[in-house]
């Protein structure tokens, strides 16, 4: 396994692999490797020729008052992690590498869904990650990316980007990973005390409670809202946002019921101490 810190150096390795047909996944990461990331690595092992692993602390997705800072970086301990589970490359170009201007000029956007959940709280996160993301489809060429399902919104705005401009790349979206407990994994739970990621549980337990009702026959969109929220209260977090929206267009239900055959998610974003936390729950 080599890790790699140039654009040209990476598009040079994998060029003899798309010269012969093999099959080329990528893995985008922004490090802090642990066991969700492992699964889609995993996946992308099993499924292609060679396995990209990309680490990268994309600076135009956080905001100003983010984590840019404090979010770790353990560079050797990613490419080790890496390495286990099959990756051939870990790609981890410096920030001068993949912005040489400061601040790319060119950016990709969803103007009707960037600034919706998630992107109404941080502007400018979404198409930060549509860029990075698009520069890095461009860079490897790959074949396959694989991402965690635990980022629903951006998930959802990746495959159609994809689809929107006919990127030929196939986007595999893996389950979401989760400790013993229930908490779903993210790098951020490591900034939780103790007591705090225990009251954190309160995000999956609520939206059990809401997956259960909703497979009783509960089609409201309140009551099914509401479960999450009063769980969340119940444990002392602050609820940034909880919505029940359409999983084929990621918008609302307007009139309040969800049809009977209608596909639908739980979208959930709150805070334990400092931590922002996200999680879903398709129905």
């Amino acid at each position: 396994m080599k890790i790699i810190k140039t654009i040209a150096e990476m598009r040079e390795v994998l060029s003899p692999y798309k010269k012969s047909g093999k099959t080329i996944g990528l893995v985008p990461t922004m490090g802090a490797l642990h066991a969700g990331h492992a699964s889609l690595i995993d996946a992308s092992a099993k499924d292609c020729d060679v396995t990209v692993v990309s680490v990268f602390v994309n600076p135009i997705q956080f905001g100003k008052n983010e984590d840019l800072d404090k979010y770790p970086r353990r560079l050797q301990a990613d490419a080790e992690l890496a390495a286990k589970h099959g990756a051939a490359f870990v790609f981890a170009p410096e920030v001068k590498e993949m912005y040489p201007d400061g601040d790319p000029l060119t950016l990709v956007r969803d103007e009707s869904l960037e600034s919706m959940y998630c992107g109404a709280y941080r502007p400018g996160h979404f198409r930060g990650v549509l860029t990075v993301v698009t520069k890095l489809f461009m860079i490897t060429g790959a074949n396959k990316a694989y991402f965690g399902q635990k980022d629903y919104q951006q998930e959802f705005l990746i495959r159609r980007m994809v689809a929107d401009l006919n990127y030929d790349i196939e986007i595999v979206i893996c389950p979401i990973v989760r400790e013993e407990s229930g908490l779903a994994r993210s790098s951020r739970n490591e900034y939780m005390s103790e007591e705090e990621r225990k009251s954190a549980l309160a995000i999956s337990a609520g939206l059990r409670t809401a997956k259960m009702a909703y497979d009783e026959g509960e089609r409201k969109v309140v009551p099914l809202r509401d479960a999450v929220v009063k769980s969340i209260l119940a444990a002392r977090g602050i609820v940034q946002f909880v919505e029940v929206a359409s999983a084929k267009d990621l918008h609302t239900f307007k009139g309040g019921t969800l049809g009977e055959d209608e596909k639908a998610v739980i979208l959930v974003a709150a805070f334990f101490g400092k931590t922002r936390l996200i999680d879903n729950v398709e129905l």
